[in-house]
């Protein structure tokens, strides 16, 4: 099982990003994005299981962010409007069975590399 973020890069405030995600080897019901500034701890961002149906983290500006997956592809993405300058950070992929402990990073099996986000101001 192999996971492959991309996406990311450097991006002025208020513009978009939208990352992708492959994951290749096998089918999981529980994708999800977390992101991991230095010296902090890996943060849930969202999550999204087979059928599409997706949460987000309690703080998170959902007006902002979209998490969507296509099957077919077994790809996952996180669309992030509005970029704040508090949005860089590497966002990493994963990938895990059905869970409801979709927030913790010990719900998932597998990781991508990540794949870095710097919004400038």
């Amino acid at each position: 099982v192999q996971l492959q973020a991309s996406g990311g890069g450097l991006v002025q405030a208020g513009g978009s990003l939208r990352l992708s995600c492959v994951v290749s080897g096998r089918t999981f019901s529980n994708l999800a994005w977390f992101r991991q500034v230095p010296g902090k701890e890996r943060e849930f961002v969202a999550a999204i299981g087979w059928s599409g149906e997706s949460i987000y983290h309690e703080n998170a500006e959902k007006d902002r962010l979209t998490i969507s997956r296509d099957n077919a592809k077994n790809t996952v993405y996180l669309q992030v409007n509005s970029l704040k300058t508090e949005d860089t950070a590497v966002y990493y992929c994963a990938a895990g069975p059905y869970t409801r402990s979709h927030a913790y990073t010990t719900a998932y099996l597998f990781w991508g590399q990540g794949t870095q986000v710097t919004v400038s101001s």
